[in-house]
């Protein structure tokens, strides 16, 4: 197993920072997911790792090796990119044996290996056939096992999964979690956008901004308690409720956050009151738009199908312990 050290890692294009002094401790064996908006700096931050891209300074160490100056193929990592790069004229099997091929490797191992990594991708049925005549969840599962036939020391996913459906999607995050669960000694980093892959992937999670780290933890350690404004509105969907002036004052704060499912709803009494604008049922549960006053509706989510009908006068109240604080810099306000 295989620990990953940041130590003031730095990137930069010319003149313009991208990642601006990151410091980070990946655990042997663990599954760290990288998670921010776009341009935050995360799919740098792994091409730094992969070392398809040069450190501008600062360290990087696999154990207690530093591998700044090593290629990629010397760092014993895989990668599996977004868009597949699967060669099109090549068989699935000579996709996932090409570089075992190219360093030379035993043919009966080869075989051994590409044949054990498609059973556990559930892709053993498609060996001979190329790329076209393949769907795109089967596709990435091909690149997938590409990388894991090399028995990497380190797995990195660069946004594996933004090319494919919603329900592929899904199917596939469940194929990666349960590779997590049978690779448990390689270490594995996930980019991805998507938070709710972040949350149901990751061991931890480190949540990137502007090239600097704002917050590491595990899902439900961000999810529960968030360092700041940002951390709070990305991680959790839908996002958090952020109310200010008066409705923040009351609770001591600059800021208020409360989360759609951490409030309640009754008919005739609650800390707040609005008109419902809209409601949206989702079958197994619905999310409530009701304006009281503030900048933004307030969004509440709610369990099964919703009976209230649009300009409804509704009443609200937050779950107390499931309030959060900020104060004017955006970091947890202290309280009583």
């Amino acid at each position: 197993m295989t620990a990953i050290h940041l130590d003031a890692v730095r990137k930069s294009f010319g003149t313009f920072d991208v990642i601006k002094g990151v410091d980070l401790e990946i655990d042997p064996g663990e599954f760290m997911v990288f998670v921010g908006p776009s341009g935050c700096g995360k799919s740098t931050l792994l091409r730094l790792i992969s070392g398809l891209e040069d450190i501008t300074s600062g360290t990087l160490a696999f154990d207690d090796k530093i591998v700044n100056s090593l290629t990629p193929s010397q760092r014993g990592i895989a990668m599996v990119f977004q868009s597949y790069a699967l060669y099109p004229h090549m068989t699935v099997f000579d996709n996932m044996a090409f570089g075992l091929k190219l360093a030379k490797g035993d043919a009966g191992e080869i075989k051994r290996r590409v044949h054990k990594a498609a059973e556990m991708l559930q892709i053993g049925a498609y060996l001979d056939r190329l790329p076209k005549q393949l769907s795109g969840g089967q596709r990435q599962r091909v690149a997938i096992g590409r990388a894991i036939v090399r028995d990497p020391k380190v797995f990195l996913f660069d946004e594996p999964l933004s090319n494919l459906d919603a329900a592929l999607r899904v199917q596939t995050r469940l194929e990666i979690a349960k590779l997590h669960a049978s690779m448990h000694e390689t270490t594995m980093i996930y980019v991805t956008h998507d938070q709710v892959e972040a949350m149901t992937l990751a061991d931890r999670i480190c949540v990137l901004r502007d090239g600097i780290v704002e917050q590491v933890g595990t899902p439900l350690e961000l999810y529960e308690n968030p360092q700041s404004i940002f951390v709070a509105g990305f991680i959790g969907s839908p996002k958090m409720n952020f109310l200010t002036d008066k409705y923040a004052q009351t609770y001591g704060a600059h800021t208020l956050g409360v989360r759609p499912e951490h409030l309640q709803i009754s008919q005739k009494d609650g800390t707040w009151d609005g008109k419902l604008i809209l409601a949206e049922n989702l079958g197994s549960d619905t999310y409530l738009y009701i304006d009281i006053g503030a900048k933004d509706p307030l969004v509440v989510r709610q369990d099964g199908t919703a009976r209230q009908q649009p300009g409804e006068r509704l009443f609200i109240s937050p779950i107390n312990n499931n309030i959060h604080r900020f104060d004017q810099s955006g970091r947890p306000a202290a309280h009583s």
